[in-house]
C-alpha cells in the first residue's frame, strides 16, 4: 500500500530517485523519510510524496548518547515537526525510534502527543532488534489503550525474530507492518516482506494487496540487484 522510497536528505541521488518514484503514477503511496526538521520536511515536499515519515529516537539511552536531549525536548520537536508537515497538506507517519527500549509510560506520552499533534499514523519500531513477539504484542497493545490512529511495526531482524514480532504486533492490532524484500536492511536486516505477506496469509487469514504470485519475481530481481543471492532452504537429515 505504501512505498517508503528514501531518505531525501541523504543525497542529491536520493532526492532524484524519489522524486521519480513519485512522478511514475504508481498505484500506490509514496513515502519519504525525514528527521523532524524544516530542512528534511521541505525536501520531502519538494518531492511530492504523498506521505513523510518523521522519527525520532524516543529510548533514555538514545536521548542520552545520541541526541544529548530531554525528553520533553524530543517531544516538543516531535510535535512541531508534525504540526509544519500537516499543514503542507501530507500525510504524517511518526515514528518512535526504539521503541522496544522506551520506557512505556513515556512512550505513551509520545503517542498521545504525536496523534494529537496530526499523525495520521504511528509506528512503534524495534530498532535494534532486541524485542521478542510476546514484548512487541505488549507494546502495541499498551499504544492502543491511548490511541485512535492506525499503529505500525517495523522489526529488525538481529535475533532472528523480525517476522515473528511484526505477526505479534499484528495479532495484538497493529494494522501497518513495514518490511523490505528480502528483508535487506541495516545490520542483520528487517522484516522480509514476502515471509510477511505469506505468514499472514496462511497463518491469520489475513489478506494483503500484494500479488502473492509476483513475489519470487521480484525476490530474484532484488537479489541479482544487490547481487546478494537468495539461498534456497536445505533439508538436514538427522538422527532424531
Amino acid at each position: 500500500d505504501t512505498i517508503e522510497a528514501g531518505f531525501l536528505i541523504s543525497s542529491a541521488g536520493e532526492k532524484r530517485a524519489v522524486k521519480k518514484i513519485a512522478h511514475a503514477g504508481l498505484n500506490t503511496e509514496i513515502c519519504g523519510l525525514s528527521r523532524p526538521n524544516p530542512q528534511d520536511i521541505e525536501a520531502a515536499l519538494e518531492c511530492d510524496v504523498d506521505l513523510i515519515h518523521i522519527f525520532i529516537a524516543t529510548s533514555d539511552i538514545h536521548l542520552k548518547n545520541k541526541l544529548k536531549m530531554e525528553r520533553e525536548e524530543v517531544k516538543s520537536r516531535a510535535v512541531s515537526s508534525i504540526e509544519y508537515a500537516k499543514s503542507h497538506g501530507v500525510r504524517v507517519e511518526f515514528s518512535c525510534e526504539d521503541a522496544t527500549r522506551t520506557d512505556m509510560d513515556f512512550l505513551k506520552e509520545m503517542c498521545i502527543a504525536t496523534q494529537n499533534a496530526g499523525a495520521d499514523q504511528i509506528n512503534l519500531p524495534d530498532t535494534v532488534g532486541v524485542s521478542s513477539p510476546s514484548k512487541m504484542a505488549n507494546i502495541i497493545k499498551e499504544a492502543k489503550k491511548v490511541t485512535s490512529v492506525p499503529l505500525s511495526v517495523h522489526c529488525h531482524d538481529d535475533l532472528g525474530l523480525a517476522v515473528a514480532n511484526s505477526l505479534a504486533g499484528v495479532k495484538a492490532g497493529a494494522r501497518q507492518v513495514e518490511a523490505t524484500i528480502n528483508g535487506l536492511g541495516e545490520r542483520a536486516g528487517n522484516a522480509a516482506l514476502e515471509e510477511v505477506v505469506m505468514a499472514l496469509k496462511i497463518l491469520e487469514g489475513i489478506q494483503t494487496r500484494i500479488v502473492t504470485q509476483r513475489l519470487n519475481q521480484i525476490s530474484r530481481l532484488v537479489s541479482r540487484l544487490a547481487g546478494i543471492q537468495v539461498q534456497p532452504n536445505k533439508a538436514i537429515v538427522g538422527a532424531n
